[in-house]
């Protein structure tokens, strides 16, 4: 799809780490998206996220002693033979889940009009659901990808894992700037056999990508969420523009005054969209639409409330 080029900061380029090749002024971006993420997780999120993703069984803990109240059937009959004292046998959850984070870092998730980007708003949604995974006790993953798999870390636990999952997203720079999600799907169902929950992050402004997220799916359980700003669905009436394509580089003249042209533009998604709809439909993907500029954590929390009732 075209995009309007994003305008470039006329700023000096930043300073880097020496040794690291990442900007300080990144990692300071990096370490307050991780905060914010931290406080949304801690304090509306993390009852949504546990309710949705449950462990795969229990396990043993501890054992402590009877209280009245107690359920009998958990009393452990051995212990008391061995002690004489009534214990009550404890477990918990066996959480042993894994969450990828696939995230398009395509041209097009930096270009637009919005004052925030594409990426900006996805790499905030991968560091709250690396935070809420981790701090559920469950690994995390991530693949990159744009043309083409770009980079794949892969699953890990603890909160540096989570500031380098954020760090990867931000500091992405692609070989390949255009969009290939079924290439992302086949790659990653080659190198990751256990079944995970994905989370598939773009705006999903491609096609031909249904064989491959219906074989993904037979694995995975794939949640989309969609990143879009109001660029990507209605060019505005802003007269004779020069809008170059944020994928291919190649710039053209249109004018966007022709309620014609404005017209093909929005048919254009529409058809895209329709197709992305049928096959998610086929394949029974759940979708979440984020709108930059938007509460996203409101339509995240809505999403898993939703899905928590259906798991229930």
């Amino acid at each position: 799809m075209l995009r309007i080029r994003r305008r470039k900061s006329v700023s000096p380029p930043p300073t880097v780490l020496e040794g690291s090749g990442i900007p300080p002024e990144l990692l300071a971006r990096v370490r307050a998206i991780e905060l914010r993420a931290r406080h949304l997780v801690n304090s509306l999120f993390l009852g949504e996220y546990r309710a949705v993703f449950r462990g795969h069984g229990l396990e043993f803990d501890e054992l402590r002693p009877y209280l009245p109240g107690d359920d009998p059937r958990n009393i452990d009959w051995k212990a008391f033979a061995r002690t004489g004292e009534t214990l009550i046998r404890r477990y918990r959850e066996d959480r042993n889940l894994t969450v990828i984070l696939a995230v398009d870092v395509s041209g097009s998730q930096q270009a637009g009009a919005a004052p925030r980007s594409k990426a900006e708003v996805a790499a905030e949604i991968a560091a709250l659901l690396a935070l809420a995974a981790i701090q559920n006790k469950d690994r995390v993953g991530l693949l990159l990808f744009a043309s083409e798999p770009e980079r794949y870390v892969r699953p890990a636990g603890g909160s540096r894992h989570v500031l380098r999952v954020v760090r990867e997203v931000l500091w992405a720079r692609p070989r390949t700037s255009g969009t290939d999600i079924g290439a992302a799907l086949q790659y990653l169902t080659s190198v990751h056999h256990r079944r995970s929950t994905v989370f598939l992050i773009s705006d999903f402004l491609t096609r031909g990508y249904g064989p491959q997220l219906r074989t993904a799916a037979r694995r995975h359980d794939i949640i989309a969420i969609r990143v879009r700003e109001a660029l990507d669905e209605q060019l505005p009436d802003v007269g004779i523009a020069t809008i170059r394509d944020a994928e291919s580089g190649q710039p053209r003249e249109v004018d966007t005054s022709s309620a014609r042209v404005r017209q093909a533009y929005a048919e254009a998604v529409r058809a895209i969209d329709e197709e992305r709809r049928h096959i998610f439909g086929e394949v029974g993907i759940d979708e979440i639409d984020i709108r930059v500029g938007d509460d996203y954590v409101h339509e995240l929390k809505k999403f898993f409330k939703r899905r928590a009732v259906a798991v229930a």
